[in-house]
């Protein structure tokens, strides 16, 4: 068999992206993961595809193109198939202060591009009926989408057609005298030849780059998920809907939380469980669980929705983000070793970002100057 044109290393939903949109620019791909379809940072976020948590700028500008695309995959590959469905957010500010920010943030985001409709204290009810009483306003965000980021995943893997395998781990990168890509090698001593390599490595991908003699500055940051019990007995075939019907979450998660429980975020899932999230921890990876963490946590959910303090919580999700010191993700060619590729660093935006970005690297793949302009504001050339 002749070696493919592109090994990407992670097999998430960037990973998975980069090898959709690689496959649909005519390129031959081999994807490898040393665990399994989606079991990083993929598989314990809210599914959320939203870009109404980004001032105007460069995010916002790639969280749009995301929308976008995340809607075409879902009329190509099915919505259905993909669970994507177009839920809308609501963002909830709960003093006149925060609503003003709020306000002025809306305003910014549709002169950018963004549909974002303000409502006023005494409406916020007609979108939410459970929430809590005197919140001073809000903004509705209507074209905001949730996906199963695993299922989704998954699907655009196989449609990719690439060659997909589980359960290795790259150890090893061959360079050629040039400083050019010229192989993989796996722990089991096994060569990949290609073309090019992808890292989609998630919280592993400054790992990756060192591999190369290369290094990008991803700093793994955890955070918690709550689950709670589902609402309502779902019938046959059917499932109930939660009774929140957008994701909702405070103003305060328009920017970023200094504290580590983060700002109040709860939607609804199709089983009929609701998702309270999220918490933002510079703690590397460690696998601890912190109560305190989660206790505020849930008391931040409680204030937003006072019914959920008779809800049962029945599971914890942890999982680690690959964040940037600028917050930005990381996507271009590197500026040592001629034919790597970064997709990665995305935080907890990889499943809203993953489409735009995987787009963008099989642009690049196929020598696209108009994709690396595009790309520009997220080089790893600009950490030196």
């Amino acid at each position: 068999m002749a070696f493919p044109d592109v090994v990407i290393i992670g097999a998430g939903v960037v990973g998975a992206a980069c090898a959709f949109y690689a496959a649909r620019a005519g390129l031959s791909v081999t994807v490898v993961d040393r665990g399994a379809v989606a079991a990083g940072a993929t598989a314990t976020g809210q599914g959320l595809v939203h870009a109404a948590t980004r001032a105007p700028g460069p995010a916002l500008e790639l969280a749009l193109e995301s929308l976008r695309r995340w809607e075409e995959l879902g009329a190509d590959l099915g919505a259905a198939r993909l669970e994507l469905t177009r839920k809308g957010s609501l963002a909830v500010a709960a003093t006149p202060a925060d609503r003003a920010a709020l306000a002025d943030l809306a305003a910014r985001q549709r002169t950018a591009g963004l549909a974002a409709v303000d409502v006023g204290g005494d409406d916020l009810r007609d979108y939410e009926p459970l929430l809590a009483p005197g919140l001073a306003g809000g903004v509705h965000y209507p074209h905001e989408l949730q996906v199963d980021a695993v299922v989704a995943a998954a699907h655009l893997l196989r449609a990719s057609g690439a060659d997909v395998r589980f359960g290795v781990d790259v150890r090893a990168m061959e360079l050629d005298a040039g400083m050019r890509v010229a192989g993989v090698r796996t722990a089991r001593r096994e060569r990949i030849a290609c073309g090019a390599v992808v890292n989609a490595a998630g919280v592993g991908g400054g790992d990756v780059a060192a591999l190369a003699g290369t290094g990008l500055p991803i700093i793994p940051g955890r955070g918690f998920l709550l689950v709670t019990e589902p609402f309502g007995a779902p019938r046959p075939g059917r499932r109930h809907p939660p009774p929140i019907r957008h994701a909702v979450y405070a103003a305060a998660s328009q920017a970023p939380a200094r504290r580590p429980e983060g700002a109040a975020s709860v939607t609804g899932t199709r089983a009929g469980a609701l998702l309270i999230g999220a918490s933002r921890e510079r703690a590397g990876l460690d696998r601890s669980w912190p109560l305190p963490v989660l206790r505020a946590l849930a008391a931040r959910a409680v204030a937003l929705f006072p019914f959920l303090a008779g809800v049962s919580v029945i599971g914890v999700v942890r999982g680690f983000r690959p964040d940037t010191p600028d917050q930005l993700p990381i996507i271009g060619p590197d500026p040592w070793v001629r034919g790597l590729y970064h997709a990665c660093g995305h935080a907890g935006a990889g499943v809203t970002l993953a489409p735009a970005t995987g787009a963008l690297v099989a642009d690049m793949l196929t020598e696209s100057p108009a994709a690396v302009a595009a790309a520009f504001p997220f080089h790893p050339e600009r950490f030196g």
